[in-house]
């Protein structure tokens, strides 16, 4: 019997349940037909918990990611590169399926908060789903300022799970990626953001990168990949080519691990 997610307030985080599990490590793996499968059996058994939605839009966010080389790009990526990207074509019916699962999470997520303010599912699900938004937004549609707002709402959820269940690991995803975009930008940039509520901090949003890429469950490897990324950038090529090597070993059938590694191996 497969367990439910759903954790008291205050205790520990309880282990994902198998299919979501399994849905992610297939998607890492690029199957994203067979990731789509676990994530909606788990819909339709569990059918009051945002998981699984979010899960969905996860799946279908990787999809468009690996259909338009979103993330192999970045690996070749400076700042002034980021910033001069094109704005990438979108797959239309994916982009509909995708708000609609956001927005199915968000809206189960609230409901059970209503009656459950410490939920853990919910409180996961909203911090995924404002986190994969901001993902899409800054990745695919360039929109930089709307992507760093729901970077912020996804850090404020992620932060609120940690009080309440300060196992959940994963919940530091968002509130690194918050601190390590912000304490990137320029100083006066940076003072705005902080006059925004942001927490601008470049080293402690990688430490926190670390922290779920070290500890986390579902977003380990995703953080691995982030890391990765911010490696190249700093032009700390071995680092980089430390966490590609374990998220080749871990993910054979992803040849992006492979390609990148060989790409730096050359640089060195």
């Amino acid at each position: 019997m497969l367990l439910p997610l759903l954790t008291r307030p205050g205790a520990g985080s309880a282990p994902p349940s198998p299919q979501i599990q399994n849905g992610f490590q297939l998607m890492y793996d690029l199957k994203f037909a067979q990731a789509e499968q676990e994530f909606g059996a788990f819909e339709q058994r569990y059918r009051d918990n945002p998981m699984g939605p979010a899960s969905e839009a996860a799946g279908l966010l990787f999809g468009e990611f690996e259909r338009l080389g979103v993330l192999e790009s970045e690996f070749y990526a400076s700042d002034s590169a980021f910033s001069a990207r094109n704005k990438l074509a979108a797959d239309v019916i994916v982009r509909g399926r995708f708000e609609a699962a956001l927005m199915q999470a968000e809206a189960l997520a609230r409901a059970r908060l209503q009656g459950n303010a410490g939920d853990h599912d919910a409180l996961f699900a909203l911090t995924l789903a404002f986190g994969l938004r901001a993902d899409y937004l800054a990745l695919i549609d360039k929109r930089n300022l709307a992507s760093l707002h729901s970077t912020k709402q996804a850090s404020v959820f992620g932060n609120q799970l940690l009080r309440l269940h300060p196992d959940c690991y994963d919940a530091h995803l968002a509130s690194g990626v918050s601190r390590y975009l912000t304490g990137s930008l320029p100083p006066p940039l940076r003072w705005i953001a902080r006059l925004g509520g942001a927490n601008p901090d470049k080293a402690g949003g990688l430490a926190e990168l670390r922290l779920t890429a070290d500890r986390g469950n579902l977003l380990a490897p995703f953080a691995r990949i982030l890391l990765a990324i911010a490696y190249v950038r700093d032009k700390d090529k071995a680092s980089a080519i430390r966490e590609l090597s374990r998220l080749r070993t871990q993910f054979p059938a992803n040849p992006l691990f492979s390609r990148e590694i060989a790409r730096l191996e050359k640089q060195r």
